[in-house]
């Protein structure tokens, strides 16, 4: 029993002895290592969040300046209709205006034709019966 003791007392002196030099150290070694381990983590799981919280806002920014985008197109595309079609109706107006000034001249030429045309025919009528009777024609005063 004496060496069993002595065993005893000699594995615990060893285990004390070793247990401060060694097996603390070491373990505390690993107890700090696990612990940044997990700080890394933790810190790289925050790092994620920040990174899809920020992509989240970039992809709602984008999505806005489209849309403000989309909106100004369209309203510069209904301003340019609206300017086309302005400027249609001054045109149609213009041609149109210049249609029946054309119009007019034209009938107005066509009167004045048509009064030429018929003084004509009166004069040639008179000078054809003149030739057939052979004397000249007495006009009366509202006759030409």
């Amino acid at each position: 029993m004496g060496t069993f003791f002595a065993l005893i007392v000699s594995f615990l002196v060893f285990w004390f002895i070793f247990s401060r030099l060694f097996f603390r150290p070491f373990l505390n070694l690993l107890s700090e290592r696990e612990r940044r381990f997990k700080d890394l983590n933790d810190r790289t799981e925050q790092l994620i969040k920040e990174a899809r919280a920020a992509e989240e806002e970039r992809e709602r920014r984008l999505a806005a300046t489209r849309r403000d985008a989309i909106g100004r197109r369209e309203s510069e595309r209904r301003k340019a209709e609206a300017e086309a079609a302005q400027m249609m109706e001054a045109a149609k107006a213009e041609a149109r205006q210049t249609l029946d000034q054309v119009r007019a001249k034209i009938e107005e030429e066509l009167k004045a034709a048509e009064n030429e045309l018929e003084q004509m025919g009166h004069s040639l009528a008179a000078e054809l019966a003149e030739r057939v009777l052979g004397r000249p024609l007495h006009r009366s005063s509202g006759q030409n």
